[in-house]
């Protein structure tokens, strides 16, 4: 029997809508998770998506996350992804790309580096002073396989799994940020096609938010807030609960951080170019911390050798 999507609640440009979708790449079949002697079940909760921005295209997903994929992915503490292709950033090995674009020095695709989190790099695989926040890429299990589906189909049933980066975890502590930058790549050494080109799209969510946590919201410096959304007193509204509404419209918009929860945005114009209109920022945790993830689809497919061998079949 082909499974169902839970009930999704939309609320597209101040129109509220509910609908239930099938989607033939999700499965209530048990799937076989390495680390519990257990089935693990992948279900898919009930998110509510609110559209933000139709350009560049935002999404402010509620309840992306359940509890208990938060709970597994703030227990992770091994680097799978220790090695990256052009234009996905490491911070363990060095990157050479040579005069025919191929990437050396890259060990193979292990686990070997325990513990936690380590210094982020940006995108040329280079620390900066922009970017202070720790990094983790999370090795692909049952829960993260069915996070991945979750993605993908929000996607678009077309959108290849090989299309998908190792998923990403950064973690910020008072005073860490990552500077004003946007996901896509401007160098043509990063978007090359055999290297799975630019990226599409992201998704931000929010794995852990203390209850002690202030600060720490992504900020759009160029994308309006959306307007019509306005109360009756010519207010923000009900966007207050997912837009920091103390910030002065000038700055665009800042989403809080709230657990579970979920930005999505294309990074890509129609011709392919990157769009300027989707840099962002992490802006400084200034008590308590935060932990993220990152989930960046390419245009064309990654190697087995960047994302792994996917042991977990898609049923």
């Amino acid at each position: 029997m082909k499974p169902t999507l839970p009930l999704l609640s939309l609320t597209l440009l101040g129109l509220h809508v509910e609908t239930q979708t099938q989607a033939a790449s999700t499965s209530q079949a048990p799937i076989a998770s390495p680390d519990s002697d257990s089935d693990f079940v992948c279900s898919h909760p009930p998110y509510k998506v609110h559209l933000v921005s139709t350009s560049p295209l935002i999404i402010y997903i509620k309840d992306f996350l359940t509890e208990a994929e938060r709970a597994h992915l703030k227990k992770v503490r091994l680097v799978s992804s220790s090695q990256v292709a052009p234009g996905l950033e490491s911070t363990n090995t060095t990157t050479t790309i040579t005069s025919n674009h191929r990437v050396t020095n890259i060990p193979p695709l292990t686990a070997k580096s325990k513990n936690k989190f380590h210094p982020s790099a940006v995108a040329d695989g280079t620390k900066s002073a922009r970017r202070t926040s720790q990094s983790t890429y999370i090795p692909r299990d049952a829960t993260v396989h069915c996070i991945e589906t979750r993605a993908l189909s929000f996607q678009g049933l077309s959108t290849p799994r090989t299309h998908l980066e190792p998923l990403q975890l950064v973690k910020y502590v008072p005073g860490e940020h990552y500077h004003q930058h946007t996901d896509w790549f401007a160098s043509p050494a990063y978007t090359l096609a055999s290297a799975g080109g630019n990226r599409a799209s992201s998704f931000f969510t929010y794995v852990h938010v203390g209850n002690e946590t202030t600060g720490g919201g992504t900020n759009f410096p160029l994308v309006d807030f959306p307007r019509d959304e306005m109360n009756a007193a010519g207010g923000p509204g009900r966007w207050c609960e997912v837009l920091d509404c103390d910030e002065p419209w000038e700055r665009g918009i800042t989403f809080r951080p709230v657990e579970g929860n979920a930005i999505y945005w294309q990074n890509l114009l129609t011709d392919g170019r990157g769009d300027p209109r989707t840099l962002h920022a992490g802006l400084p945790v200034t008590t308590g911390d935060k932990i993220g993830m990152n989930i960046w689809t390419r245009q064309a497919p990654l190697s087995e050798e960047v994302r792994g061998v996917d042991v977990y079949p898609d049923l």
